[in-house]
């Protein structure tokens, strides 16, 4: 199975029996369709696992009914990375999980409970990326932050919920102007110990690449992204959450009913939640990949409006790499056996389903050593 990415503008595609056609225009050399005959990619059907459009795409209808009757999930971003929508087929047959997922949403404790576990998940594979670099260019500044991100781990660990809806912690002085105001929901303090974590890891994050060219990162910038690694970062982050949903709605979840994102309307808040233990392995890896491996220059990049871009042929690059990643095997840190990245995401999803489910008593975070 694999995912398909449509990143070429102004293609189209239709169905032709079992299969998808995808029509590539021809292009001259400034970039523009230059109207002769146009490429054919010819996909089988029955290889698409997922869709992933960016940008100026059409899918016919025939296509878009064939791709959700064989339980294909139809993700659209725009050309640059920002997520759309996405076209789902029918939930699964699994009512009982998502009574009980939204039943633990009600519960504050219960929902600060899965909370927490995302967020330690999400801190520890922060201090083993920081660690595995140290490793290999000792360097003391890097080595404080570790040590500052295994004290956010303890103090995560350490905060409870209390009936008023409030989280405590030893770090509520860290917080200030470190969260976002639609997460809080009664995870104060908890997502205090996130922003301290996160801030530590990307004070650093500039000393793990080992590239020749000037990129320009001193911190985390979303919106936009003012330097060609956050706007990496943030490619990566979005592809990322597209392909959790798609695992998390297989499984039987309703992928906008999260825990540690606050929920709202057109947000996948539970797919953002359980990305947060693989950000670190998957999208930064990659980043950090392509830079430090010298496959990237400054005229990969584009600065617009105030903020850099990625070019086609960028994207194109990262995809690819991001493929590899995600098909790569590893031993799973808990069960023992050999599995890829998405397999992985996809096990976390049903540990996850099994402790809302009562089948087992606690859910544990996806972390490597």
């Amino acid at each position: 199975m694999a995912i398909v990415y449509l990143t070429e503008q102004q293609s189209w595609v239709n169905r032709e029996g079992d299969c998808l056609i995808v029509h590539i225009p021809v292009r001259d050399e400034n970039g523009k369709a230059s109207g002769k005959r146009e490429r054919k990619k010819t996909i089988p059907l029955f290889k698409v696992e997922e869709v992933i459009v960016m940008g100026d795409i059409t899918i016919s209808t025939p296509a878009l009914a064939s791709l959700l009757q064989a339980k294909v999930q139809i993700t659209y971003l725009s050309k640059w990375g920002d997520y759309r929508g996405t076209l789902s087929p029918a939930l699964t047959r699994n009512s009982l999980l998502r009574i009980a997922q939204h039943k633990a949403y009600a519960n504050g404790a219960m929902r600060h409970q899965i909370a927490r576990r995302f967020v330690i998940g999400k801190l520890r594979n922060m201090r083993t990326m920081l660690m595995r670099y140290q490793r290999q260019y000792p360097d003391p500044v890097i080595g404080e932050q570790v040590d500052c991100l295994k004290r956010c781990i303890l103090a995560a660990q350490q905060t409870a919920y209390h009936e008023e809806g409030i989280a405590t912690s030893e770090l509520d002085a860290e917080m200030d102007g470190r969260s976002e105001p639609d997460r809080m929901h009664g995870l104060g303090s908890l997502i205090g110990c996130e922003g301290a974590g996160s801030a530590a890891y990307f004070s650093v994050f500039d000393r793990l690449i080992k590239c020749d060219w000037q990129h320009g990162f001193t911190k985390r910038s979303r919106r936009p992204p003012t330097d060609p690694v956050n706007a990496l970062l943030s490619y990566g982050y979005v592809v990322l959450a597209s392909q959790v949903a798609s695992m998390l709605a297989l499984v039987g979840f309703d992928p906008y009913v999260g825990y540690l994102h606050a929920s709202r309307y057109g947000k996948p808040a539970l797919a953002l939640d359980l990305m947060e233990e693989f950000r670190p392995l998957i999208v930064d890896s990659v980043v950090l990949s392509l830079l430090n491996n010298r496959q990237l220059e400054a005229k990969d990049f584009e600065f617009e409006l105030n903020s850099y871009r990625m070019t086609d042929g960028t994207k194109r690059l990262f995809l690819e790499k991001f493929e590899e990643r995600m098909q790569e095997v590893i031993i799973h840190p808990v069960f023992g056996n050999k599995a890829t990245y998405r397999h992985c995401i996809e096990t976390q999803g049903r540990l996850l389903a099994k402790y809302l489910t009562g089948e087992i008593e606690q859910y544990m975070p996806f972390t490597v050593r």
